[in-house]
């Protein structure tokens, strides 16, 4: 084994760039993503007995059986998913039912808690935003809690458990927080602890869009309004299965469950509640940006028709004046006189300053869609 210094470096040197592919229907089947888009498959496992040895990088499913029949409390990460052979080979060394291998390789699927008589089967996604907050980015994560082994696949070989891993390589002597069903519990909180800080830069960023939509409303906000809507379904969508099943698990007389795990998941149940609760508000958010949207095109509306109404009214005596001494009857007196002209268009001046005048006075020449501008979004 490996000091954990050295392993992590070399674990982490060990991992390329990943390829992502922009579009990932979630309708299509999960053997059709095996392609040059999925990450390379890494493995390493800590000993929870020993953990100040650090982590153990392997390459088979042979090193695997190996550990396995040490009999020692084991978490092992894979990392990856583009080597399915590889990934099977590894659970096989692991001795799983493989029925329970598409539970764990398959992705996309939709977050689930399933409880078996020897074991329990964690799925979550980790979401995080890209530069633009407009990009929502999901990297799955299954758990699979067995006897003295803890499983977790992620898709991403970069998600970062960083601070848990530290807090259990720091530990002096094995104790009881480090059984492998409060380890499940933790691994939960840490995806979980991650969706709040992307929930609020998206309610901040509905703040921005809401302002924006009120002081410079353009077609194009509407497009970001319903992409980041789309974004917080599927957020939604992913979490709300957790709630029920997570209470369905702490129902169940689940052997693999100790005291302690089964108050942990209570608390991830609750933390659950308060992201969907969080989601809910951030939706009417979202309902709000159109609707000051709305309003705010209806009023640059009503001031193009006031603007239209103001000339209309004002050129609409003056042309009735015009008209008059249009016509061509023999007997119009002011046709002949010498000061006939200046004393239209005289007229025409007296008519449309005092209506003018007049539309002042009424607060029709003020524009209540100005004021300063709003934020430049990305």
């Amino acid at each position: 084994m490996t000091t954990a210094s050295n392993a992590s470096l070399s674990y982490q040197d060990s991992i390329p760039e990943p390829i992502r592919l922009p579009d990932r229907p979630g309708e299509m089947p999960s053997h059709l993503f095996v392609h040059g888009g999925l990450a390379p498959v890494s493995c390493r496992t800590l000993d929870l007995s020993d953990t100040a040895a650090g982590w153990q990088l392997i390459r088979n499913g042979a090193a695997l059986r190996a550990l396995r029949q040490e009999g020692q409390p084991l978490w092992v990460q894979i990392r990856g998913l583009g080597d399915r052979p590889l990934l099977e080979d590894l659970l096989s060394g692991l001795d799983l039912d493989p029925q329970l291998w598409p539970l764990l390789l398959d992705a996309p699927q939709q977050a689930r808690v399933d409880s078996f008589p020897q074991a329990v089967l964690v799925v979550l996604h980790q979401f995080s935003l890209a530069s633009n907050p407009v990009h929502l980015i999901s990297e799955q994560i299954a758990l699979l809690l067995v006897n003295d082994l803890l499983i977790s696949i992620h898709e991403n070989p970069r998600s970062d458990f960083s601070d848990l891993e530290a807090w259990i390589q720091s530990l002096e002597a094995p104790e009881s927080d480090l059984d492998l069903d409060n380890l499940l519990h933790y691994l939960i909180d840490e995806v979980l602890d991650t969706q709040l800080p992307m929930l609020e830069i998206m309610r901040s960023y509905f703040d921005d869009l809401e302002e924006t939509a009120l002081l410079r409303p353009k077609p194009s906000l509407l497009n970001r309004a319903f992409q980041l809507r789309m974004n917080l379904r599927r957020t939604r969508r992913q979490l709300w299965p957790l709630r029920n099943q997570l209470i369905r698990l702490l129902r169940q007389s689940q052997r693999l469950l100790g005291p302690g795990a089964r108050q942990g998941l209570h608390e991830m149940a609750e933390h659950v509640n308060t992201l969907l609760d969080i989601g809910e508000q951030i939706q009417r958010q979202a309902d709000a940006v159109t609707d000051a949207y709305m309003a705010s095109t209806g009023n640059r509306m009503n001031q193009i028709m006031k603007t239209l109404t103001i000339v209309s009214t004002i050129f609409a005596p003056l042309t009735f004046i015009a008209g008059i001494y249009g016509m061509n009857f023999e007997n119009m007196p002011e046709l002949k006189w010498k000061y006939g002209y200046a004393y239209s268009l005289l007229l025409m001046t007296i008519i449309a300053a005092l209506q003018a005048y007049f539309l002042w006075r009424r607060g029709w020449f003020q524009d209540w869609t100005g004021g300063r501008q709003g934020k430049r979004l990305p």
